[in-house]
């Protein structure tokens, strides 16, 4: 796809137990026209033809044309296979829906999309929540079973797919839950209380050995980079999440007193780390 004009990002998200048993791939074109040559590509068709024996049902495709997310959110994707003649009841039915959604707490957007002529015949609707509890809230809440059942009068079947953030593949609590990942901000302080060390002490210890070394920076940027996400994706991350288990794992419910108290832990923690290399390197 890099190599189709137009392109412009692509992101795989892999099966998550207890929430989606699909592969998920999000790719975006900046128009229509470029999207279409990469669909109708004999590239394409070749490595579709390459991947069929792989998979155990044929791959859905929802176009979603629209801006894209600016903030760092939870996402789901839905697409509907409308019954015949049903348009305009699944249309009112699906505002009822968004209507509802807009009541629970963290809920950010919705956008709807008609089907695409000559590309998808399904519609799909796209809806946002600051944090997976929110989203949860709502995918477990007994209104919207209800309106499901109403649905299903104006719909064949359905499929949802959820988009997660980036730094979930660090936190390994969605086999033991079934749940998603902890909220964005504390990925992001377990993350940083993790990284800062690491990158401190290969700059201590590793890239001397790579400078006497006479290797080329860039080659040496790109070892140490190597050596820290394996550090962090095998021994410091499973680490943080032991200890911090009762904060981060999502299946818990984790009170706001013990949230905050959580967050101040991690400040101090960081507070004594830049300390002692403040000494260290002094």
């Amino acid at each position: 796809m890099r190599s189709s004009p137009g392109f412009e990002g692509a992101e795989v998200y892999p099966p998550a137990p207890g929430e989606q048993s699909t592969w998920v791939v999000v790719f975006r074109f900046s128009g229509i026209d470029g999207l279409t040559g990469w669909l109708n590509s004999e590239l394409r068709g070749k490595l579709l033809d390459e991947v069929r024996p792989l998979l155990e049902e044929p791959a859905a495709l929802e176009i979603l044309a629209g801006e894209t997310p600016s903030r760092d959110t939870v996402t789901v994707v839905v697409s509907h296979s409308v019954r015949p003649g049903r348009e305009r009841d699944y249309l009112r039915w699906q505002d009822k829906t968004r209507k509802a959604q807009e009541r629970f707490p963290g809920f950010l957007g919705y956008e709807g999309f008609e089907p695409v002529a000559g590309i998808q015949d399904r519609w799909v609707v796209m809806f946002r929540f600051d944090t997976r509890e929110h989203l949860d809230g709502w995918l477990a809440s007994d209104t919207r079973r209800k309106l499901l059942d109403e649905g299903r009068h104006y719909f064949l079947d359905y499929d949802v797919r959820t988009i997660r953030s980036a730094f979930s593949g660090w936190f390994g609590f969605g086999g033991e839950t079934g749940q998603g990942p902890p909220p964005n901000w504390k990925q992001a302080m377990s993350v940083l209380l993790a990284l800062y060390p690491t990158v401190m002490i290969l700059n201590l210890t590793l890239s001397p050995a790579l400078k006497a070394a006479h290797l080329p920076g860039y080659l040496a940027l790109f070892i140490g980079n190597v050596v820290s996400v394996a550090l962090l994706t095998w021994l410091l991350m499973p680490l943080v999440n032991r200890i911090f288990a009762s904060w981060l794992l999502p299946g818990r419910a984790v009170s706001a007193s013990t949230s905050v108290a959580g967050a101040l832990v991690m400040v101090l923690c960081f507070a004594l780390s830049v300390a002692a290399f403040g000494i260290v390197t002094g």
